[in-house]
């Protein structure tokens, strides 16, 4: 797990996929980001989190005043998210906004789900990055921080993240249709790619930016070449 930054308030780190944030309901024996961090840097609050197969930028606090701080900040919407999404298919629009209320833990998958009476308001700004033949690279900026939000956004618009089965759509779970470059990846095609925050000492603006995983630049060149 590579270090972005760290000082006496913050660690930031590049979160590789398979990994969870906090400790597994179901094993709770195995590694988490928390605890191996802790190994070295001692105490850690954690301020957002990222699904396990997710990649990318990651935000802990060091100081009980740090981590207050900073979840004000993601209260209030004064943080900027940045994720990159490897999508299948090819989306008829170069740029668009989702709009849709959003309901945490809606179906018997424990899915989130579009929910225009129950659900909370959900905002999600997509940019279409790259296109190749079948798949694309997209860039979600969500200004809401709903569970799975991007996901299940995506979900909403047709659209499959590669290697999330979890929200495919239900054809593609019955027939086993999964996009062959799922393979390729480990994890999911979703990468936290920046996070900007305002620095809880010193009130300085601040912005971390998390390299691709290795197989998203080979899968990525592979596209290019294709």
């Amino acid at each position: 797990m590579d270090i972005l930054y760290h000082d006496d308030d913050l660690l930031v780190v590049n979160k590789p996929a398979g990994l969870a944030t906090l400790p597994d309901g179901y094993d709770p024996t195995l590694p988490y980001v928390r605890s191996l961090l802790e190994q070295e840097f001692g105490r850690l609050w954690v301020v957002h989190r990222l699904d396990k197969d997710t990649s990318g930028v990651l935000l802990l606090a060091r100081t009980a005043d740090a981590h207050r701080s900073l979840n004000t900040q993601f209260d209030r919407h004064q943080v900027s998210k940045v994720y990159h999404a490897l999508v299948a298919g090819s989306p008829g629009w170069d740029e668009t906004t989702v709009d849709l209320p959003l309901r945490p833990n809606g179906d018997r998958r424990h899915r989130t789900v579009v929910d225009p009476q129950a659900g909370k308001p959900s905002i999600t700004h997509l940019k279409v990055l790259e296109r190749f033949a079948g798949t694309c690279l997209l860039e979600a900026i969500p200004t809401t921080g709903r569970t799975h939000q991007i996901r299940a956004h995506l979900a909403s618009l047709g659209l499959s993240i590669l290697g999330d089965r979890l929200y495919a759509s239900r054809q593609s779970r019955v027939e086993g249709d999964e996009n062959p470059l799922s393979g390729l990846l480990r994890g999911m095609g979703l990468h936290a790619r920046s996070l900007e925050i305002t620095h809880p000492t010193t009130g300085e603006r601040m912005a971390f930016e998390a390299p691709y995983p290795l197989k998203w630049d080979q899968l990525l060149q592979k596209l290019r070449v294709n």
